[in-house]
């Protein structure tokens, strides 16, 4: 081998690392809120058929428009971005539903660590993708084609649909995995020919980026790095990176390094107790074994959400009994007795030998002082008596009601699972709101009315009220991406009755809007 250039002061330079000799892998994952959504909906039993058009949607700038799409809905001409009501007037029989971006956010992160199966550097790769640095772990599968088969194979049993690509840098990957064959695979010696017909969209610019590109008539990547660097330099010297085609391409050809920052493992909590002889119950363990777990994760700062005990029995099968808390917790006495009446399904056997106790699931969890006392004021005990409830009935008979994004009152709250992840909160009300609301609202008979104005007179419940004050009208039109044509529209009044009791009364329709007979009144809460 020829000896390694000398530098100015004689030590021997050590050679030049060639930049396109790593291995990047990019899994694109076009439609995981879809599938998501659709995998929760299966196992409800509430799937919708395979050929109706539906969509999860975000809040826009100008209304909701369209996230994500199925394969039906496609076929139907709906396309992300486009506005909800334009894509309703072109299919009217377009399913709405709102997307869950922290769920899809989760379910990407834990995709990202399950990935390590393959190689130890994996990524987030903006909302939907993944990368990996596969340098040097390829031949553990066989090769590069027959690792990307085996990541999609794996993914496909996940019920996710895949897109991938190997090539020597991040930017040639992510933009192969999106517009270039199926899983295909790029050597250093051929990525300039690889790249070259891609549109400059593969450079992952914004749009505005992109489209004034396109204006100049530079619509691939091979017209693109054309161009002199001089002329790119000097029309975007300010631009950042995500709208400046020069660095990008310095990026995607290697010339500007950009290695896969994989995060750390999540810590992993686990204690366990090797018996000499095997025991029959592995009870009189657990308060010693739920003791060391917290102490190692109160060190750490986490918490336990989801517990796991496993009993290895001496002929060689394995029990394994979990619980979930409402909070992460790390007190060893609530934990132990989440246990109690479920120890009694394990089948001893010939006895156990091995008991184990992990935290499946761990968040962070800081200690926090709210009192003089030392105490804290956290809401703790009311964790502890959901994770009670929950051990003894069941996840699904312990709900909790959360509010909810929408400016129809009856929709504003709904009931969860209380050891579910709490919805995002909504904004709060633009305007005064009941403390009580009747489900369903009471019909009420309107005996004299103020002209496009609040009852003066009405009867509920066989009384006769006589309004002496109101505010009002408050008017709330249906969610015409939920409600089926023709719901009226609900004019709200703020009213009080001599004897001082407010309630909260809406007229359902507008005289001669065409959507049915005489507008109905019904009153819909009450102020306390």
């Amino acid at each position: 081998a020829a000896p390694a250039p000398a530098s100015a002061g004689g030590a021997p330079r050590p050679a030049e690392r060639d930049p396109l000799a790593r291995r990047i892998t990019a899994i694109h994952l076009p439609r995981l809120s879809v599938e998501r959504w659709l995998r929760i909906l299966a196992a409800r039993g509430e799937a919708p058929p395979d050929d109706l058009p539906a969509a999860l949607a975000v809040e826009g700038t100008h209304g909701p428009v369209i996230h994500a799409t199925t394969r039906a809905a496609e076929q139907a001409g709906i396309h992300a971005g486009a506005r909800v009501v334009d894509m309703r007037a072109l299919c009217p029989e377009l399913l709405i539903e709102y997307a869950d971006l922290e769920g899809d956010r989760m379910a990407l992160q834990k995709l990202m660590l399950w990935a390590r199966r393959w190689c130890p550097w994996t990524a987030l790769d903006g909302s939907a993708g993944l990368v990996m640095d596969t340098t040097g772990s390829d031949h553990l599968w066989g090769g590069e084609a027959a690792m990307l088969r085996d990541i999609e194979e794996k993914l496909s049993l996940l019920g996710l649909s895949c897109d991938l690509a190997t090539a020597p840098t991040h930017g040639a990957a992510w933009a192969l995995a999106r517009f270039g064959g199926v899983r295909q695979t790029c050597r250093p010696e051929t990525l300039a020919a690889a790249m070259a017909p891609l549109p400059v969209r593969a450079l992952r610019l914004e749009g505005e980026t992109v489209l004034l590109l396109n204006r100049l008539g530079l619509k691939t990547v091979g017209a693109l790095a054309a161009v002199p660097r001089v002329s790119l330099a000097r029309r975007f010297a300010r631009a950042g990176l995500t709208k400046n085609p020069l660095l990008r391409l310095d990026q995607m050809f290697g010339r500007t390094p950009e290695p896969v920052e994989a995060p750390e493992d999540p810590p992993r909590f686990a204690v366990e107790a090797r018996l000499p002889e095997p025991v029959q119950d592995p009870g009189p363990h657990l308060p010693a074994l739920a003791a060391e777990l917290c102490a190692g994760l109160a060190a750490e700062g986490f918490g336990a959400r989801r517990v796991a005990l496993t009993v290895y029995r001496t002929d060689g099968e394995v029990s394994r009994v979990e619980v979930a808390t409402a909070r992460a917790t790390r007190d060893a006495g609530h934990i132990a007795r989440l246990f109690e009446g479920k120890l009694e399904r394990l089948d001893p056997g010939y006895g156990f030998d091995l008991v184990t106790l992990a935290a499946a699931v761990a968040e962070e969890s800081r200690q926090v002082q709210t009192r003089l006392d030392g105490g804290a004021d956290d809401g703790a005990e009311l964790a502890r008596l959901v994770d009670r409830l929950t051990a003894r009935f069941g996840a699904p008979a312990i709900r909790r009601p959360a509010l909810h994004e929408s400016h129809v009152p009856e929709r504003r709250e709904a009931w969860h699972a209380a050891l579910g992840p709490r919805p995002r909160a909504p904004g709060p009300a633009p305007r005064p709101r009941p403390v009580r609301l009747l489900e369903p609202a009471e019909e009420i008979v309107v005996l004299y009315a103020v002209p496009e104005g609040p009852p003066a007179r009405f009867a509920w419940r066989r009384q006769t009220l006589r309004v002496v004050r109101s505010a009002g009208p408050e008017r709330i039109a249906p969610e015409w991406w939920r409600d089926r044509p023709g719901i009226r529209l609900r004019d709200y009044y703020r009213i009080e009755e001599q004897t001082g009791r407010r309630f909260w009364l809406f007229r359902d329709g507008v005289l001669g809007d065409g959507r049915g007979d005489e507008p109905r009144w019904f009153l819909h809460g009450i102020f306390e």
